[in-house]
């Protein structure tokens, strides 16, 4: 069994016996990094009139231009979730 070697996460994670990671430990952790800003990262996004006007198609015509903080922010958004997707693949190809 490995050791936490001082890791400041709040859960474990395993060392081989040179006292590092392995690669599926690094994708794993990064899994969890990725999945927690990329909930942060939806849930900062401007929400519009909400859900029942867009069923509805109640508040019509009040679509705007992304620019600034709002853009960069649906840019990073979306570079996370393929970042997320691509991790989830590389977990499912490595076991």
């Amino acid at each position: 069994m490995g050791s936490i070697m001082g890791s400041p996460l709040p859960f474990y994670i395993w060392y081989d016996s040179m006292g590092q990671m392995g690669f599926p430990e690094i994708v794993s952790v990064s899994q969890i990094i990725l999945s927690i800003t990329l909930i942060v990262a939806i849930l900062l996004q401007q929400k519009g009139s909400g859900l029942s006007a867009g069923i509805m198609g109640a508040g019509g015509g009040s679509f705007h231009t992304k620019r600034g903080l709002e853009k960069s922010l649906y840019v990073t958004t979306i570079i996370i979730a393929i970042l997320f997707a691509t991790s989830a693949i590389t977990v499912l190809v490595i076991k």
